[in-house]
């Protein structure tokens, strides 16, 4: 398949996607008699081993935590270098990039490595909870309402202080920007992202949104882009906003990753749209990741500010552009072309390419699980993450199943009740020249 701009593109005059659930409205005939009912919608077939809601959600959400522990401790690091540490590749959990890490920089002190998560997973389970409280879409002013509060306000078990704390004190400066801004700047959730560094800080934690909108990646990518607007501008908010459709698209009953990579595309606009194009246009050919590391990074390099030394950003890094990309997106979109969708290839070529290659690993680990559910990852890493981390990773999954189908009803009523009004409303010139007549 090729992977270009105009790849599976809206027919001309096709409606718009509404939301989770709603019925299509067609255009109503002007005449007298009461409009026609629109045809009930034809389900996609479902294959009998197809996973279920359950199952997909738990599958995303566990995929993403395994695979930011696999990604945490070689995050930064080359290739070249994660080889000479660890004596070849990754490929499962393993210890500290440095032995000494409670004192080497720049990571000290967190304990990256032996199964830990790091704020990848935090903030993700920090959304979930947002969406267990309020139980329906979300939008800026929820992260200010619910996810800053969280983050400040009740201490956490944190994997790599090997302590109790706020999450707060664990997150980077990117996202410790939403609570300067929302909680001691007020400024205005929705544009509260402007003037942040731009980079994958909202895109990482935005499964949740595509699990909640399962099936309809346009309303994935709209809620996400609310959301973000509250942590990020630029491209930094479009991958949020890409990723959780790709999230949602992976959902489908069909869903391949080569469906997941047309929805994405569908969906992306400037340099984020450029960039997974080159990307998944160099990972078509390729079978392995161990041949897709160098061919994927020349992909992204035109489109990522960050430079070759991912430590020593150049002076444009992360700076807001029509032009650009996060790098990790892409990235996490190649690999899954490239393992065809097998956790463990998408997993372990997303953690060994490096640079931020834990969010990389969150993303391709929470796309692979959505397309294949929990069983696809495995359990001796879902089991010693859970352990080492102190983390139940199933019930977030568990529970945003629960939340995503209630959603999924008021979406109905929703609609219902907007398709109720607008037949009204059509019908009512009509009616009026018959009844002139």
């Amino acid at each position: 398949m090729t992977y270009t701009s105009d790849t599976a593109p809206k027919a001309p005059g096709a409606p718009d996607v509404l939301g989770v659930g709603d019925t299509q409205i067609l255009p109503v005939t002007p005449v007298a008699s009461a409009p026609p009912t629109p045809a009930a919608p034809v389900a996609p077939p479902v294959r009998p081993d197809a996973p279920s809601l359950e199952d997909r959600a738990i599958g995303a959400l566990v995929g993403a935590a395994v695979g930011d522990a696999l990604g945490g401790p070689v995050e930064g690091r080359t290739p070249e270098e994660i080889v000479k540490r660890y004596g070849g590749r990754v490929t499962g959990i393993v210890g500290p990039f440095h032995d000494d890490w409670r004192t080497a920089r720049p990571l000290a002190p967190y304990h990256k490595g032996n199964g830990h998560v790091t704020d990848d997973t935090l903030m993700t389970h920090a959304l979930v909870r947002v969406y267990e409280s309020v139980r329906d879409h979300l939008d800026a002013y929820d992260v200010a309402d619910h996810l800053v509060p969280d983050l400040i306000g009740t201490p956490r078990w944190i994997p790599e202080l090997e302590a109790e704390a706020l999450p707060l004190q664990r997150i980077f400066l990117a996202e410790k920007w939403i609570v300067a801004r929302l909680h001691y700047g007020h400024a205005d959730p929705r544009e509260a992202g402007v003037g942040n560094i731009v980079n994958c800080g909202a895109a990482m934690y935005m499964a949740p949104v595509g699990v909640v909108n399962a099936g309809n990646p346009d309303r994935a990518y709209a809620e996400a882009l609310d959301i973000a607007g509250a942590h990020q501008s630029s491209y930094g908010r479009e991958a949020a906003g890409v990723f959780a459709a790709a999230v949602a698209a992976a959902f489908m009953p069909d869903a391949t990753p080569s469906s997941v990579v047309v929805q994405a595309l569908r969906l992306a606009k400037d340099g984020t749209r450029a960039a997974i194009e080159a990307v998944c246009e160099a990972a078509a050919p390729l079978r392995d990741h161990e041949s897709a590391l160098a061919p994927l990074r020349a992909a992204v390099a035109p489109f990522d500010t960050v430079g070759p030394d991912y430590r020593n950003p150049s002076l444009g890094a992360r700076r807001p552009s029509r032009l650009h990309a996060i790098e990790e997106l892409p990235i996490a979109l190649g690999m899954l072309l490239v393992g065809g969708g097998d956790f463990r290839s998408t997993v372990l070529g997303s953690v060994n390419y490096g640079r931020d290659c834990d969010s990389i690993a969150t993303m391709s680990g929470a796309l692979a699980g959505a397309l294949r559910g929990a069983s696809a990852v495995p359990e001796e890493w879902s089991a010693e993450v859970a352990r080492a981390s102190r983390l139940d990773l199933q019930a977030p999954g568990a529970a945003l199943a629960t939340v995503a189908r209630e959603i999924f009803t008021r979406d109905r009523a929703r609609a219902r009740t907007h398709e109720q009004a607008f037949t009204a409303i059509s019908a009512i010139p009509a009616l009026a020249e018959a009844g002139a007549r």
